[in-house]
């Protein structure tokens, strides 16, 4: 008997479909040191996930003299930059992407980058593998917020909670798992502890959509048992 497969694949994208968190942390640095500020490797970990509203408001108080909204710009053009150059895949994302679409099965991107960023990830394939981008452009709310996965099920129309989400960071898989979707943690730069809440993989390298398959139907059994008791 074969697993059922989600209707819909959620992607998150820096640290989980591209490894760019190296290329925003060079860029906070350089912004802040421009104002004469010092920002360690150690405090960009502390904004992996995060809105870039969040992100701009930490470094306005780090001596950043710029709003926020020129802070965003700032940092999205020097990584845009960086992924022109070259766009770091993490290991089987893209593979698994490609299977994805030969299976017929949906995909998101769901990712509080900015638009200009998320489409440029987007295209470097042949033909569209993603039905949809929710961007940081696009929502209210940032993650941990559920509401960028909740709009991403809505514009593909289905229930998030028959959608499985992939994050690499704590307010991404807050916010994945507060829309109701089953949750994979892939860890990066920063390290996930064990939660009931969602599935960790160690790689996504030599997943396949039958492995989605299990986690999804390993996760909406021990739901319904759960319902049941």
């Amino acid at each position: 008997m074969t697993s059922p497969t989600p209707a819909a694949v959620l992607w998150d994208m820096d640290g989980t479909l591209v490894d760019t968190e190296p290329y925003w942390m060079t860029a906070e640095r350089d912004l802040v040191a421009s104002f004469g500020g010092s920002w360690t490797a150690e405090d960009g970990l502390t904004l992996v996930g995060a809105g870039l509203w969040h992100s701009a408001s930490i470094l306005r108080g780090r001596g950043v003299d710029l709003d926020e909204q020129e802070i965003i710009d700032h940092l999205t053009e020097r990584v845009l930059e960086q992924a022109r150059r070259s766009i770091p895949w993490r290991p089987g994302a893209r593979e698994l992407l490609l299977e994805l679409r030969e299976a017929g099965i949906p995909t998101a991107l769901v990712t509080m980058s900015m638009r200009p960023l998320a489409e440029h990830i987007a295209n470097d394939f042949d033909h569209p593998v993603f039905a949809t981008i929710v961007s940081g452009s696009d929502v209210e709310h940032s993650k941990p917020h559920p509401q960028p996965y909740l709009k991403a099920a809505a514009i593909l129309g289905v229930d998030p909670r028959d959608c499985v989400a992939i994050e690499d960071s704590e307010p991404g898989l807050a916010s994945a798992t507060a829309s109701g979707a089953v949750v994979i943690g892939v860890p990066a730069h920063v390290n996930l502890a064990p939660s009931p809440s969602y599935t960790l993989w160690p790689t996504l390298a030599g997943r396949t959509v039958a492995d989605l398959g299990e986690a999804f139907a390993a996760h909406t059994s021990t739901a319904a048992e759960g319902v049941n008791r």
